[in-house]
């Protein structure tokens, strides 16, 4: 609440206490008969009324500019709640580029010379057609015939682990 708010309403407070006098002064003077003091009565409770109602106006103007500044205010803390999930919108953006990257640096599998001739003397044998063999169709090939194998388990150090090979299941109670 600003000093024009709080300046209106006392004033005109006080104005609508102070009309109270003209009027008791009129309704004596209206039981006596005597219209002169009745007419300055009504002057006075006129000029009261006339003050409570420029208070009146000025408590509203203060309202109003007291409704704009809390306006302004508003669109001021919306404007940087909205900048700081930006920049927290554009942080988390980098995170995530920079995990993307991080990430994509994958493992590389490197056959040598002769695991590529051991792999084509594998697939030569099973093929009839020695002669027209493309590495990249037999792989495939090959990869077809080895779907009935059992899964094979490694551990840490790169060997075959047995562990989850056997079908039996123990339960202790």
């Amino acid at each position: 609440m600003n000093t024009k708010i709080m300046e209106g309403l006392v004033g005109a407070h006080t104005s609508v206490n102070l009309l109270n006098t003209p009027f008791q002064v009129y309704r004596e003077a209206e039981r006596k008969g005597d219209t002169a003091t009745m007419e300055r009565a009504m002057g006075f409770a006129g000029d009261f009324a006339e003050r409570a109602d420029k208070y009146k106006a000025e408590a509203d103007e203060g309202m109003t500019e007291d409704a704009e500044a809390a306006r302004e205010k508003a669109k001021s803390e919306r404007e940087k709640a909205i900048q700081k999930r930006k920049e927290k919108h554009d942080k988390l953006e980098a995170e995530i580029e920079k995990t993307r990257a991080e990430n994509k640096a994958t493992d590389t599998v490197k056959v040598s010379e002769g695991g590529k001739l051991l792999l084509k003397e594998n697939i030569v044998s099973d093929s009839n057609n020695a002669g027209d063999v493309d590495l990249n169709d037999a792989v495939l090939a090959k990869a077809e015939f080895n779907v009935d194998k059992k899964p094979i388990i490694y551990n840490k150090t790169g060997e075959v682990s047995l562990v989850g090979q056997g079908n039996e299941i123990s339960v202790s109670v």
